[in-house]
């Protein structure tokens, strides 16, 4: 049940709000934003000028949470010198709750099955009162689809785009399942609509996120479950329905389980011009017996089958990857298996991270974390020196090559230059000239770094 109190004359309702983590905090971020101006709040593009801070966390990675914490002892300054609340959204576990519950420098949280309330948590905090949103009543299958997204005017012309949220798969490490709940799928013809909407605003670029977006599923008519079935909508359909309805706008999508990707979903990427050929497909690990602690659901053999796949029916696509060095039990050969496997693939980029077991999940409750830290550590370096060759390697593949891109900005290191990425989701730079951000053009590429293509217009 609710309990209500009469709220009146409510002035400080001006609100600032900052992430701490993936790119679905930062599209949490744009909903959290729009209910709470649909319900009157304002909100500033300054820390100074706000009398709610909001922290949309993190919890899936130690260093994300220890950001956090570092920044509410920051915020301490704010609260004795000026009267503000200060809220927490997104993921956070029940550990870190209680921590910034005893230290009283949190007025009230706010979890992803939750934010349609989030007015009514600030408005009672406040009042000085709790507002009680029962879990009983979240709504465990929310996905927040109705709701209009307003995006802040700027000069950005990518976006990003939930299609699912929570996840079903239990990896022994992940969190993500206890802080945003089981898999649920938003309705195709919301995507579609907002997908359109978005581009009549001027948006060229649409990211599809999901915890695990190939097992997106939408079922019409679910007292009927046949995948043969006309009622029925899985991931390569979403994608090809998107692509025709929305020709002129670019699509990418993040992050895809090697269980769950499909040849539908290859064949249907390698079909349409305007779906980038980049596939993020996270490995963890190269040993078996490490996925079987972590619960992948795949073996070494598996993944590297997936991704002969990928190259067979798009030879273009570039793969990244996650890596977690220093999981439990992993010793000399396990770590080598992931080295041997870097190697065989030869990643065009990653994202790579030393294990930190993260309170909730069943490898902090059952496995012993007994990998020593400058063990952890000596074994990151080592893959992210091999990375980074392999990211070179993949980059010189370029040279001469006429690229697609599409420009988002200029360059942070010269502002003659303009940055964009082509379909393989790699950065590119090169000279202004008489173009706009938004403009897709030919770049030759005629140089290139470990981590960008550098080129000039094809005229």
């Amino acid at each position: 049940m609710y309990f209500y109190y009469n709220i009146k004359n409510m002035k400080d309702k001006n609100f600032y709000i900052e992430n701490y983590g993936c790119q679905m905090n930062i599209s949490d971020s744009d909903i959290i934003t729009s209910i709470l101006l649909k319900n009157g709040f304002t909100q500033s593009k300054n820390l100074d000028e706000a009398n709610i801070i909001l922290l949309n966390a993190c919890s899936i990675r130690e260093k994300a949470e220890l950001t956090l914490k570092k920044r509410l002892e920051q915020l301490k300054f704010y609260k004795k010198n000026k009267k503000i609340w200060i809220g927490i959204t997104g993921c956070f576990s029940k550990q870190i709750k209680k921590i910034f519950l005893e230290k009283k420098i949190v007025d009230f949280f706010v979890s992803p099955d939750s934010y349609r309330e989030i007015h009514n948590f600030i408005n009672y905090s406040i009042i000085g009162k709790k507002y009680f949103f029962y879990d009983s009543i979240k709504k465990k299958n929310e996905t927040y689809a109705d709701i209009n997204i307003i995006k802040q005017k700027n000069k950005k012309i990518t976006t990003f785009l939930s299609i699912t949220r929570g996840c079903d798969n239990m990896c022994t490490f992940c969190i993500v399942p206890f802080t945003r709940g089981r898999e649920r799928s938003t309705d195709p013809n919301s995507i579609i609509k907002e997908c359109e909407r978005l581009y009549q605003n001027g948006y060229k670029e649409i990211i599809l996120l999901g915890q695990n977006v190939d097992s997106y599923l939408w079922i019409y008519n679910k007292k009927n479950i046949n995948q043969n079935q006309k009622n029925v909508v899985d991931f390569s359909n979403l994608l090809d329905l998107l692509a025709k309805k929305n020709p002129m706008m670019r699509i990418r999508f993040s992050t895809s389980n090697p269980h769950d990707m499909s040849n539908k979903v290859l064949e249907v990427i390698s079909k349409h011009k305007n779906i980038c050929k980049h596939i993020h497909l996270p490995v963890q690990s190269g040993s078996n017996k490490i996925l079987k602690l972590m619960n992948r659901k795949y073996t070494r053999e598996k993944y590297l089958f997936l991704v002969k796949q990928i190259k067979n029916i798009i030879p273009e696509c570039s793969i990244s990857h996650d890596i977690i060095s220093g999981f439990c039990n992993e010793n000399e050969e396990d770590h080598q298996d992931t080295i041997n496997l870097m190697k065989e693939i030869k990643y065009n980029y990653g994202y790579m991270f030393s294990y930190s077991p993260r309170p909730g999940t069943y490898a902090y409750r059952k496995l012993k974390d007994n990998v020593p830290k400058h063990i952890k550590k000596k074994r990151l370096q080592e893959i992210i020196d091999l990375q980074r060759k392999h990211s070179f390697y993949r980059m010189q593949e370029h040279l001469g090559k006429v690229e697609e891109v599409l420009i988002e900005g200029e360059s942070k290191k010269n502002n003659q230059y303009w940055y964009g990425r082509n379909t393989q989701n790699l950065i590119v730079v090169f000279p202004k000239k008489h173009l706009n951000i938004g403009d897709l053009v030919h770049v030759k590429i005629k140089n290139t770094t470990s981590a960008t293509l550098i080129g000039d217009i094809c005229i």
